[in-house]
C-alpha cells in the first residue's frame, strides 16, 4: 500500500511538473541543446567504455586460461596443447577488443550525428522543471547471488541401534541404497565474497533396507519387527519416503569473473565442504518381497504404517570438487515409534549438483 501511494504521490507530481512547463514552452523557446554533455564528457565517456571492455574480456580470457591449467594439470590434454589452447583462446578476446571497440565508435558516431532530438531535452527555460534523458541506458543486471541446481544423491544405505557395528546390522550393506533428488537455491553471504554460501530447497529421499537372513518386517499392533518368511526370499526390501527441507553452509573458494555487465562467482572444480541438516516429513512406506511357491514366481507389495515416525529429521554433509561430492546424512528421528527397536538410517554415496 505504502508503495501505491508512493507512485500515485510521484505521477501527480509530474503532471504538474508538464502541465506548467507547457505552459512555459508559449513564452520560452525548448533548450535541447543547452544541457547537452560536452565533448570533454563525451570523450572522456568513450574512454571509459574502452577500459571496461578491455577489462571485461581480460577477465573472461584469464578465466579460460585457469581452466586450461586445470585440464593440464588433471593431464587431460598436453603441454603443447594447453600453449595451443591459450593462444587461440587470446587471439579470440584480442579480436573482442577490436571489433567492440570498432562498434562502440561507430555508435559513438551516430549518435553525435542525430544529437538534436537525443540526449537531455530540459522544459521550463532556465529555472528547468522536468529533465527527460531520452536515450538514457537501460539498469541492467550486475550480480547474481543467488544461483539455482537440481540435487541428485545415490548409494549405500543401512540402519542401526546406538552401539550396533555394520557387521551386526540386519540389513544388507550391498543391497540396502538410497536415492534423493531435488531442487536447491545458492545464495552468497557475503555481498562482496563467496567464501561462504547458504544451500537450501526441497528434496525427495527414498531409503531403502535389505534385511537379511531370508526376513521381512511384519506389524502387529504397535510393534514392528523382523521374521523370518516361510518361503526362500529372492527378494525382501523394505523402503521408506521422505519429503524434506535440507539447509547447508557451503564452504569453499571460488573464481570470480567480474565485467562491465556482471560479477559471477564460478566454484566448476573448487573444492566445497557443506555442513548443515534438513527436516520435514515421512510421506509413505512399502515392502517389496519376491519368492517362489511350487515353482511359481510371487510378487507381494505391501504398503502399511508400520509404526514408522511422521518426522524426519537429521544431519547431512557433503564434500569434493566441482559437480560431484561424497556426501553422507544421519537420521536423529528412530525409524520406528516407541516401544520398537531405535533404529536410525544413514546414508553414504555421491552427490551431483547440477546447475
Amino acid at each position: 500500500m505504502g508503495s501505491f501511494i508512493k507512485h500515485q504521490s510521484i505521477m501527480k507530481t509530474l503532471i504538474i511538473s508538464i502541465t506548467v512547463s507547457l505552459c512555459s514552452i508559449l513564452f520560452q523557446k525548448l533548450e535541447a541543446q543547452e544541457n547537452l554533455p560536452s565533448e570533454e564528457k563525451r570523450t572522456e565517456f568513450i574512454q571509459q567504455k574502452k577500459e571496461e571492455i578491455i577489462k571485461e574480456e581480460k577477465a573472461l580470457l584469464k578465466y579460460k586460461v585457469e581452466r586450461i591449467n586445470e585440464r593440464l594439470e588433471k593431464n587431460l590434454i598436453t603441454a603443447g596443447e594447453a600453449t595451443t589452447l591459450k593462444n587461440e583462446a587470446a587471439e579470440i578476446h584480442a579480436k573482442n577488443i577490436e571489433n567492440r571497440i570498432a562498434i562502440l565508435e561507430n555508435e559513438t558516431e551516430l549518435k553525435n550525428r542525430n544529437e538534436d532530438f537525443r540526449g537531455y531535452i530540459s522544459l521550463g527555460g532556465n529555472g528547468k522543471i522536468l529533465d527527460i534523458k531520452v536515450n538514457e541506458e537501460r539498469e541492467r543486471l550486475y550480480d547474481k547471488r543467488t544461483t539455482t541446481d537440481l540435487v541428485i544423491a545415490a548409494g549405500f544405505n543401512n540402519a542401526l541401534e546406538d552401539g550396533q557395528s555394520l557387521n551386526d546390522s540386519d540389513f544388507k550393506i550391498g543391497g540396502s541404497r538410497f536415492f534423493e533428488i531435488g531442487w536447491a537455491w545458492k545464495t552468497r553471504v557475503f555481498e562482496n565474497s563467496n567464501w561462504l554460501r547458504v544451500k537450501y530447497g526441497v528434496s525427495f529421499q527414498f531409503n531403502g533396507l535389505k534385511p537379511t537372513d531370508n526376513r521381512y518386517f511384519v506389524e502387529n499392533d504397535k510393534e514392528t519387527t523382523l521374521q523370518s518368511f516361510d518361503y526362500d526370499l529372492k527378494k525382501s526390501k523394505f523402503r521408506m519416503d521422505n519429503l524434506v527441507a535440507p539447509v547447508h553452509f557451503e564452504f569453499g573458494p571460488s573464481t570470480k569473473v567480474e565485467t562491465d555487465r556482471s560479477i559471477r562467482y564460478s566454484t566448476v572444480g573448487k573444492l566445497k565442504i557443506g555442513l548443515g541438516g534438513y527436516a520435514g516429513f515421512n510421506i509413505g512406506e512399502r515392502q517389496k518381497l519376491k519368492y517362489k511357491v511350487d515353482g511359481d514366481k510371487v510378487k507381494e507389495k505391501l504398503k502399511n504404517d508400520y509404526n514408522t515416525n511422521d518426522l524426519v529429521y537429521g544431519l547431512s554433509a557433503y564434500l569434493g570438487w566441482g559437480g560431484a561430492t561424497l556426501y553422507g546424512k544421519y537420521d536423529l528421528n528412530p525409524i520406528f515409534k516407541d516401544p520398537n527397536r531405535e533404529l536410525h538410517n544413514f546414508s553414504l554415496g555421491l552427490r551431483f549438483d547440477v546447475d
